[in-house]
């Protein structure tokens, strides 16, 4: 079993299209394991699927996209369906990055960082993960260094994705620096 890309199709049907699985998340985006598999095993693909499979894919993955907890599965961070996953806040490290194209600068210094198309900015404690980010939309990115600590203090709601992934609901320009 190709694991990295189960990774990748769980991901699609966690973050973006649950409704095209005939799946539907709950108010902190889990859904039942047995439910995922079932939508999976339509695809000839996965028809052998098994939660021990779930497991496995989790536990390869270099960055933890999802977790299992009680015969349910969620992705961590990344949604953009409609119905917003809600976060408990938490208080986040002192300096957080955000790696993104040099075309978006303008926009950033003036409204901040927004979430787009997701449910959350996304943000990282490592500066290599965030420019390997932003890469994706640059050749040539641009680095910020957020204030987190500051924004925090100052009411700025952060929010914990994995061991290298933080989410906000937006950070104003004010907290951003760029490197």
């Amino acid at each position: 079993m190709n694991y990295l890309e189960l990774s990748k199709e769980v991901s699609y049907i966690l973050r973006h299209e649950p409704w095209k699985y005939k799946l539907e998340l709950n108010a902190d985006g889990w859904v039942s394991t047995l439910k995922l598999i079932n939508a999976l095993k339509e695809n000839d693909k996965w028809y052998n699927i098994t939660e021990s499979d779930l497991y496995k894919m989790i536990d390869l993955s270099d960055k933890k996209r999802h977790e299992i907890v009680d015969g349910k599965i969620r992705a961590l961070y990344g949604h953009s369906t409609p119905n917003k996953v809600e976060k408990v806040p938490v208080e986040p490290p002192d300096i957080l990055y955000h790696g993104t194209a040099q075309r978006f600068m303008l926009s950033i210094k003036r409204y901040g960082l927004l979430p787009q198309a997701r449910q959350y900015v996304h943000l990282s404690t490592n500066r290599d993960i965030a420019m390997q980010v932003g890469r994706r939309y640059d050749n040539n990115p641009v680095l910020l260094l957020i204030n987190s600590r500051k924004a925090w203090k100052n009411g700025t709601s952060f929010y914990y994705g994995s061991d290298t992934i933080w989410l906000a609901d937006s950070i104003p320009d004010k907290y951003i620096i760029e490197i």
